[in-house]
């Protein structure tokens, strides 16, 4: 197991981690850090997630929208004040729109933004004040390879993704001689339930079977196959690595070999 000698006495927070990659990130943190809060929507999924995890350290969560700012201010505030500042930011809270461009309103691209984009930037500026105070700290944004190249079908998700690659870039250049490093990790389609939904929209739009959906949607991965939430949270885990200082500003593709940068 890779330890982090820096990480261990901190506190992480990651929103989105009642399930799907936020939950695989929560149980892989979780062994690294003496204290952990946990941020969503669904207050029985995070309960589950906390009960599985108090065995690693402390374990704490709080039913909260990433898009409302007041109540992100407020849950975070919440947060620091019972387990101390938030030294590791995993911003994971996102959400797909799967129509052609044409049926795409402006409604669902202002959806997607709200919170893909906004959220990111809405948490990040929670905590950046306190981490400026630290000797370690790491924001990382969980975007997508939609936010590395362009999809079709998936135009407002794939605006806000660049959105968070953009944000990502800009402030690891303005916090560059702090001790705060900004970096976003991009995975292709994975194996969550959020891409069941899609195979099931799928099958239901095309009258493909469930297998022949999944090779559709895995067709530009060379190795063929959905990325695991699990190889997402070991990603995270090396960015959170003492000796990744110098990893800032990049956007790291989890995707087989699709997109190469």
């Amino acid at each position: 197991m890779i330890t982090f000698s820096k990480l261990k006495p901190s506190h992480a927070l990651i929103t989105g981690a009642g399930k799907g990659i936020g939950r695989a990130i929560a149980i892989e943190i979780s062994q690294h850090v003496s204290k952990l809060t946990l941020i969503g929507r669904n207050s029985n999924n995070l309960r589950e997630v906390q009960s599985l995890l108090q065995k690693n350290c402390e374990v704490q969560f709080f039913e909260c929208d990433v898009t409302k700012e007041l109540s992100v201010q407020g849950t975070f505030t919440k947060a620091a004040a019972l387990f101390g500042p938030i030294a590791v930011l995993v911003n994971n809270a996102g959400q797909a729109h799967s129509a052609s461009f044409q049926k795409t309103t402006l409604l669902d691209l202002k959806a997607m933004l709200d919170v893909n984009l906004n959220g990111t930037f809405i948490c990040t500026q929670a905590v950046v004040e306190d981490m400026l105070k630290l000797n370690y700290a790491r924001v990382i944004n969980i975007a997508s390879t939609a936010g590395q190249k362009g999809y079709p079908y998936v135009s407002a998700y794939t605006a806000a993704k660049h959105g968070v690659l953009g944000l990502t870039r800009s402030l690891a250049l303005e916090f560059a001689k702090s001790q705060i490093t900004f970096n976003a990790i991009c995975p292709g389609f994975t194996d969550t339930d959020l891409v069941s939904e899609s195979l099931k929209t799928i099958v239901e739009k095309t009258h493909l079977s469930p297998n022949q959906a999944l090779t559709e949607l895995i067709k530009n991965n060379p190795q063929r196959r959905l990325i695991t939430p699990e190889e997402v949270a070991q990603q995270v885990l090396l960015l959170c690595h003492d000796h990744s200082q110098s990893t800032n500003g990049q956007a790291l593709s989890i995707s087989g070999g699709e997109v190469m940068s």
